[in-house]
């Protein structure tokens, strides 16, 4: 915006902000915009230029209260170090040391600084590169320039900002970062960026979002600069005796490594501390992050170059300790004193699945615990009666949801209505085909469909159980299998994805209902559908209600590119219900016998052809398995939720990730029982089923008013 625009949007920040005391701010905001334009011109950049940066800028308030919450002073170290130090987080930096291996060489040479120790930066900061904030950068710092506390500091963060897009460095569209102006991915300030980045590349930019080698390489640089030493460690774990002096412990307190000895300090293992076996620096530091009675280390000046990243204590022991692990080292061997330790990202990706299968509304399972999963977890520590209920995710709360049984039981009274809704298959649609492109009703091998093309893939879902029957990626072959000798109505399709709802299999059924639900022998409604811009198609499709249930079930497909399919449910009566379910998917395979399914590898699974009985995965899933060849019917419970199925027949991969699930079915009949199965037959060694499920002891407890979401995402890939 022009300057005096600028001016207005600040005094309407702060007219806001005397509206919440709270956030008050003492600046002059009608001169704010004049002031950071003068600045901005007093460095050389013109006032056309100022003018055209800050055109669509508006305060953004939100970024005030994160001053005084910054999680590396306000969380448990445990819980901190827990996420960031995860198994996800090591596996994923092995690969990325061994992917850009020969440019870490180089960076390392150069420079002096290990590639683990960069690699650490990287995966702390950004992920190694998949998050790198959602602020708009320039409106972050123009909040902070004008409101709150360190004004002066943000302002010259802003300045900095806007000489480095000014000399070409940066593109300022879509740059986003940190509520607090670091970006990239190893989350340089802008002024850190204009002092130390260094052009990695040879491009002759220094581009630190775009260039993975210019943000590697001025890591390295930031760290030489800081005082890092070539070929020391940052660190070593020590035990130090009973009745220690903890007041003797801090950064900067550093004393000879003969006087810590003298002390009474030892290596973690006992064994006496040694100069020439630890490092060259003889001057260490005594660390006790949790207190004396949690781990002890000794650490030297590449602690202090680690720690001068980002000041504090907790942030720099992640970058030590994920930078040891990255070198394959074991980790802190002394426990943190606590009896309900951190969760890492898989972890509490299962804790947030346990809270959606309870109900509780918090999005998707992602591992980023939010406020909304502050709230679940808070509830249901209230629930278990807990005096703490601190909406804390740690390891008791975790370990109580999977203990916990369903508190509800899971059986099903035949809805009046079925019989009926059964025997008059009626296409219901609120949706004029004609208005939506691509979209259309038509016969598919038999059976009434809506029909879906797309410029990316074509697919076709039955009125009948609201079955998709076929998803074609262009040029490719169907990722769905349809038994050529599947039932016409009432019988259930063979093939497709069935919805089994609102239960799986007679899980806690009577015989007095049919296998498998209620709603994969009724005809379903198309409620709505919409073309989005790249001419994917979003269906929404649901099953008439059914007499006597509480609960509402609608189906959203997503088809494009990719295959999205959502099943929700909802509890709409006034006590709580529990459900299983499942999308019971046949994958079109070449041959049965020849594909493997990855992603299972030492799961627990309950062998239904063994009785139910419980044995470990070994390796990928296959039928070529030893202990029961040929055949499969198998729940893998705590399952993971990304499954690749490797086809060398078809020469392609099926990519397939669900979320609000724990368990996965593995099914194939096998020759001898699909002989006694007229739509199957010879056909059992062409599909294979991978479903998406809640089953066996993955029940959902829905609470009055709850909702709970079942989602599979298919990508076909080339293999």
């Amino acid at each position: 915006m022009k300057a005096t625009h600028l001016m207005r949007a600040v005094t309407t920040m702060a007219a806001i902000t005397l509206a919440a005391p709270s956030i008050a701010a003492t600046n002059d905001f009608g001169t704010c915009g004049s002031s950071l334009k003068s600045a901005a011109i007093a460095q050389g950049i013109s006032a056309e230029r100022f003018d055209q940066l800050l055109a669509d800028i508006t305060p953004d308030l939100s970024v005030l209260p994160l001053l005084d919450a910054q999680p590396e002073f306000t969380t448990p170290i445990w819980d901190y170090l827990a996420a960031l130090v995860d198994s996800q987080r090591i596996n994923d930096g092995r690969a990325r040391l061994t992917q850009h291996r020969a440019l870490l060489d180089q960076v390392s040479a150069q420079y002096g600084v290990d590639p683990a120790t960069i690699v650490a930066v990287w995966g702390v900061e950004s992920d190694y590169g998949r998050v790198f904030g959602k602020r708009p950068l320039l409106q972050s710092l123009a909040t902070l320039s004008c409101n709150g506390r360190r004004q002066p500091f943000f302002k010259g963060e802003l300045l900095a900002l806007l000489k480095l897009i000014d000399k070409g460095d940066l593109n300022p569209a879509g740059l986003t970062g940190s509520w607090a102006g670091a970006f990239g991915h190893t989350q340089f300030m802008p002024s850190t960026y204009s002092r130390i980045a260094v052009d990695g590349d040879g491009d002759g930019r220094r581009d630190l979002v775009a260039s993975i080698p210019d943000a590697l390489a001025s890591t390295a640089n930031y760290l030489k600069q800081s005082g890092w030493r070539t070929g020391q460690p940052w660190g070593v774990e020590v035990r130090i005796p009973a009745g220690f002096n903890a007041t003797l412990a801090g950064r900067t307190k550093r004393k000879p490594l003969a006087s810590w000895r003298s002390l009474g300090i030892t290596l973690a293992d006992g064994k006496p501390l040694q100069v020439s076996s630890i490092a060259d620096d003889a001057n260490a530091a005594l660390l006790l992050p949790a207190g004396a009675k949690g781990p002890a280390l000794l650490v030297f000046r590449n602690y202090d170059a680690i720690y001068s990243y980002n000041a504090a204590e907790s942030y720099a022991l992640a970058i030590a300790t994920l930078a040891d692990r990255l070198r394959g080292g074991p980790g802190l061997s002394a426990a943190w004193p606590t009896d309900d330790p951190g969760l890492g990202r898989d972890e509490r990706r299962q804790l947030q699945t346990l809270l959606l299968a309870r109900g509780h509304a918090i999005g998707s399972a992602d591992g980023m615990v939010g406020n909304a999963t502050r709230r679940a977890i808070q509830a249901e520590q209230q629930r278990l009666g807990w005096k703490n209920a601190d909406g804390r995710a740690g390891t008791r709360i975790l370990q109580a949801l999977r203990d916990a049984k369903p508190a509800v039981p899971t059986a099903f009274n035949l809805p009046g209505n079925y019989t009926q809704l059964v025997q008059s298959p009626v296409v219901r649609s609120n949706v004029s085909m004609k208005d939506v492109q691509g979209l259309s009703t038509g016969d598919f091998n038999g059976f009434a469909t809506w029909k879906v093309e797309t410029p990316f893939s074509s697919a076709a879902i039955s009125v009948f159980g609201g079955q998709l029957l076929s998803f074609v990626p262009k040029g490719g072959q169907d990722v769905m299998w349809l038994s050529p000798s599947a039932k016409q109505p009432p019988t259930p399709i063979r093939g497709g994805s069935p919805v089994c709802w609102p239960y799986f299999s007679r899980q806690g059924q009577s015989n007095d209902v049919p296998s498998h639900g209620f709603v994969r022998t009724v005809s379903w409604e198309l409620r709505d559908a919409r073309r989005e811009a790249d001419g994917t198609l979003v269906l929404t499709l649901a099953p008439p209600p059914l007499d006597n249930l509480s609960l509402r079930l609608q189906m959203v497909l997503r088809i494009g590119r990719t295959l999205e399919q959502e099943l929700i449910t909802e509890n709409i009566g006034s006590q709580p219900v529990s459900i299983t379910q499942a999308l019971h998917n046949y994958f079109n395979v070449s041959d049965a016998l020849k594909v493997d399914v990855t992603g299972l590898a030492g799961l627990t699974y309950l062998d239904k052809l063994d009785g139910g009985n419980a044995h470990v995965q070994q390796g990928d899933w296959n039928l070529r398995d030893p202990r029961d060849p040929g055949r499969s019917d198998r729940i893998y419970t705590e399952a993971g939720g990304h499954y690749v199925l490797r086809d060398p027949g078809f020469k392609r991969a099926i990519d397939i990730t669900t979320t609000g699930s724990r368990s996965a079915v593995l099914w194939n009949a096998g020759q001898a029982a699909a002989a006694k199965m007229d739509d199957i037959g010879a056909g059992w060694r062409n599909y294979v089923c991978v479903e998406a499920g809640n089953v066996g002891p993955d029940v959902i407890e829905l609470a009055p008013g709850g909702r709970h979401t079942l989602k599979q995402i298919f990508e076909v890939k080339p293999l």
